[in-house]
């Protein structure tokens, strides 16, 4: 995964997948002082987002920062299949023209990079990296929880101010339209959103003689962002299919056997390539030299990740840490031992190029 568009080139990331045109301009919000200069050079930007832009360029570079976090935890929880939320160097977009169909990959990266973009405006509020937010105002005072009463200190995560600013930058391009896919992506941002939230955690520290925590002092903190990936990974999973109801203002199941999507659940349109063979229409990398595990079961399977079309297997020599031991106090050392493995990686296709359709 390489960054080198800079640190800027974050929101058409999030935003703009569905224009080919996104080009690495947002390095340019790294580079140049003038917020309206830097704004103005952003393609793609609605009236609403350029405001945004303007008023408050830390946050533009805050969220740059969230996108190399988000991209890794797409990567990680793909990890094991067959798109793997690889980002293509060469294409002016994240994952090329992948996004561009309503599918459940698309859903996911909506919900997950929205999540983002609150993880890190909430982060750098709390870092008193923003101008605009600090820690959350309204945690002062006392309260009382299962374990008796406490005090509000420290700096409380203001989750309620990354999460406005999320919407307020992210959904505004879809608010512009009324068709299918910009209600898909509001409702799969929205779910990204909730989903931050949902893991917010009260951490206290206890004052008093010898830790007697006879009084305590505690603040609200966002949990690590990987629980995030995992719930809305979870949700990926369980994402419902759905069309357009009759009036065009919202949605209903595609299959009358399932259950009416919450605001939690993701939904899509479309079905998902299988992602077997390179295909440049549906931005395919195929599967040809990807690693499989000759002994799952599960989707990382050489029978499934190869598509059936068999693998070949090469033996390799690599240093691991072996005869480990704990010395007193308190390291453990480790021996390097050369170990031989083997690896297995999918064959190619008899016709290994990208598919032309005509």
């Amino acid at each position: 995964m390489n960054f080198r568009f800079g640190i800027c080139f974050a929101v058409p990331l999030i935003l703009f997948w569905e224009t080919p045109e996104v080009t690495s301009s947002w390095w340019y919000m790294g580079a140049v002082g003038s917020s309206r200069v830097m704004c103005d050079n952003v393609p793609g930007l609605v009236s609403r987002q350029r405001q945004l832009c303007q008023r408050h360029p830390e946050a533009m570079r805050s969220i740059g920062l969230g996108v190399a976090e988000w991209t890794a935890e797409c990567q990680h929880q793909f990890r094991q299949h067959r798109w793997n939320c690889n980002t293509l160097h060469r294409d002016r977009s994240l994952f090329g023209r992948v996004l561009l169909r309503s599918s459940r990959e698309s859903a996911f990266v909506n919900a997950i990079s929205s999540a983002g973009v609150v993880f890190a405006i909430t982060r750098a509020c709390s870092q008193g990296e923003l101008k605009s937010c600090s820690c959350d105002p309204k945690k002062k005072g006392s309260a009382k929880d299962n374990k008796g009463h406490f005090d509000w200190g420290g700096c409380s995560d203001n989750v309620d101010y990354g999460v406005k600013f999320a919407r307020a930058f992210v959904d505004a391009k879809e608010r512009k339209g009324k068709d299918a896919r910009a209600l898909m992506n509001l409702h799969n941002n929205r779910a990204g959103r909730k989903a931050v939230k949902r893991f917010l955690k009260q951490e206290c520290k206890c004052h008093g003689v010898s830790g007697s925590c006879t009084l305590r002092t505690c603040w609200l903190a966002m949990a690590d962002f990987r629980k995030t990936g995992d719930y809305l990974w979870r949700k990926y999973n369980g994402a419902i299919q759905v069309v357009m109801n009759q009036d065009g203002t919202g949605f209903t199941v595609a299959n009358k056997r399932f259950k009416k999507p919450t605001k939690n659940d993701l939904v899509y349109f479309e079905s998902s390539p299988d992602y077997c063979i390179r295909d440049r229409d549906v931005g395919s990398l195929g599967t040809a030299g990807r690693v499989c595990n000759q002994t799952s079961r599960g989707m990382d399977s050489c029978e499934v990740m190869c598509c059936g079309r068999g693998y070949d297997t090469s033996r390799i020599s690599q240093m691991t840490k072996c005869e480990c031991k704990f010395h007193w106090c308190c390291a453990v050392r480790c021996q390097d031992c050369l170990e031989v493995v083997d690896v297995h990686t999918c064959k190619a296709p008899k016709s290994a190029g990208w598919i032309a359709r005509t």
